[in-house]
């Protein structure tokens, strides 16, 4: 059985030289596995895998998600 959990994507569009998206793993120890810099303009696309279970992203940017649009601060 396919897990959907994994097919949601995130565009993560700068607002600001050197925005940080960090991935982090799933498990019984959650650990930073990933680390992206952008900078203003930039645009970032990211999935939720077996390995990423939550993202971490500093700085000002958009977050377009199935959700809506969030703006990081």
């Amino acid at each position: 059985m396919e897990d959907y959990s994994y097919n949601d994507y995130l565009a993560i569009k700068a607002l600001e030289n050197g925005v940080s998206i960090t991935g982090l793993t799933r498990g019984k120890d959650t650990k930073f596995h990933h680390t992206e810099r952008l900078e203003k303009g930039q645009v970032y696309i990211a999935q939720f895998t077996e390995m990423t279970s939550a993202m971490k992203i500093c700085g000002k940017a958009e977050v377009y998600t199935k959700h809506g649009k969030i703006i990081s601060e």
